[in-house]
C-alpha cells in the first residue's frame, strides 16, 4: 500500500479521484497535491463522491508544477510515488506553444526528480497519440496496440507523444527506473462535472437526457470510441505504481468500441427515458472516429484489466449522476422552505 505520494492535478477529473482510492486504501496515507486549479477545483477534494474515505486530510500546492521547487519538495517528502495527472486536456487547444509548453516542459525535471529521490513514477499520456489512422487499426476497426500510436491529429496528442518521448529515453538510460505511462482513452464518472465542455459525452448526453433534451452527435452516431470508467482508471493507475509492474507505456481503457447511438440506448435504458438522437454535422477535422484499446500488454505488464464493461458503467454512472441531481433538488427546496 502507497503511503506517501505527490499527485500533480490531485483536484482534477482522474487525479482527485486517485487521491480519494489512495485514502480510501490508507486512511493515514499522506499526498501531496501540486495543482495550479486551472483544470481542477477544490470541491472535487471536499468530499469523496463514493463517500467512504472522509475529509480530504492531505496538503495542496495550488501552482503550476513549473512554478513549484519540486525538487525541494520530493528530497523533504520523500514520496514512494509521484503520480503525474497535471496538463492541458482539451484537445481542442489550437495554441501549441501553450498546449506543448505546459504538458511536455517540466516532464523532464520531474522525471529528473523521481529518480533522484528513487520515488516511482506513474503519468498520464493519452489515446490521443494514435491519432486518426492509428496505423490502421481505424480502417479495419481493430484493437489499437501501442506501436500504432505516433501520429497525433492535433497538438495535444502532439504534447503527449513528446513526453513519451521523454519516457522512453529516460528509461533507456536508467533500466532500473520504475516509470509507467498509461495512455487513457475516454474517460467518463464522477468529479468531471466541473470540466464544461470537455466532460465526458456520457455525462453530456446523460444531463441533457435528464432536462428532457434530445441527447446532440455528431451525424450518424455510428462513431465508436472505447469508453472506460473511472473506477477502472485509477485502479490501473495504482496497478502501475506496484512493485511488480513492469517499467512501460500502456493503453487503459475498457477494451471495448462503444458506438455514440450505443451510449444514448443504454442512456435511456439507465434513465428511463425514451429520446432519439439530434444528429449535427462534425465541425472537427482532426476527430476520431473510433478508438478501442487493445490490453493484451496491459494485462501482462501491469496485471490489471477493467471490472466494469461500458454498459454496466454507463448505468452505474448515470444512476449516480440522477441521484447527484434529485439531492441537489431537494437541498435547493429545503433552503426556500
Amino acid at each position: 500500500m502507497i503511503r506517501r505520494a505527490i499527485v500533480t492535478g490531485g483536484a482534477g477529473f482522474v487525479g482527485s479521484q486517485l487521491v480519494w482510492q489512495l485514502q480510501r486504501q490508507v486512511p493515514d496515507v499522506q499526498i501531496v497535491v501540486i495543482d495550479d486549479m486551472r483544470c481542477g477545483t477544490f470541491s472535487n477534494l471536499v468530499e469523496d463522491p463514493f463517500g467512504k474515505a472522509g475529509p480530504f486530510k492531505g496538503t495542496v500546492i495550488a501552482k503550476p508544477l513549473a512554478a513549484v521547487d519540486i525538487r525541494d519538495i520530493a528530497a523533504r517528502f520523500e514520496p514512494e510515488v509521484i503520480f503525474h495527472e497535471a496538463a492541458i486536456t482539451d484537445t481542442t487547444v489550437t495554441d501549441e506553444a501553450t498546449m506543448i509548453n505546459d504538458n511536455a516542459d517540466s516532464f523532464d525535471t520531474l522525471i529528473d526528480v523521481a529518480q533522484s529521490v528513487g520515488s516511482r513514477l506513474v503519468w498520464a499520456s493519452s489515446a490521443a497519440t494514435y491519432g486518426i489512422e492509428a496505423g490502421g487499426a481505424t480502417v479495419a476497426h481493430r484493437p489499437f496496440v501501442c506501436r500504432d500510436a505516433g501520429y497525433p491529429a492535433n497538438v495535444y496528442g502532439f504534447s503527449k507523444w513528446l513526453m513519451e518521448n521523454q519516457h522512453r529515453r529516460a528509461v533507456a538510460d536508467h533500466r532500473d527506473f520504475h516509470m509507467v505511462g498509461l495512455r487513457y482513452f475516454n474517460v467518463f464518472g464522477p468529479s468531471e462535472a466541473h470540466k464544461g465542455k470537455m466532460a465526458s459525452m456520457v455525462y453530456k448526453l446523460a444531463m441533457q437526457m435528464l432536462d428532457g433534451q434530445q441527447p446532440r452527435i455528431f451525424f450518424d452516431g455510428t462513431q465508436a470510441r472505447d469508453q472506460v470508467y473511472v473506477k477502472d482508471v485509477v485502479a490501473a493507475t495504482i496497478a502501475a505504481a506496484a512493485d511488480d509492474a513492469k517499467a512501460g507505456i500502456y493503453n487503459v481503457g475498457s477494451g471495448v468500441a462503444t458506438s455514440f447511438n450505443q451510449v444514448v440506448e443504454q442512456l435511456n435504458t439507465a434513465l428511463g427515458t425514451d429520446l432519439s438522437a439530434d444528429y449535427f454535422d462534425n465541425p472537427y477535422s482532426f476527430y476520431q472516429a473510433y478508438t478501442c484499446a487493445d490490453l493484451d500488454e496491459t494485462r501482462s505488464g501491469l496485471g490489471w484489466e477493467p471490472s466494469y464493461s461500458p454498459e454496466d458503467a454507463i448505468v452505474e454512472y448515470a444512476h449516480w449522476i440522477r441521484g447527484q441531481r434529485e439531492d441537489s433538488k431537494r437541498s435547493l427546496s429545503e433552503m426556500k422552505i
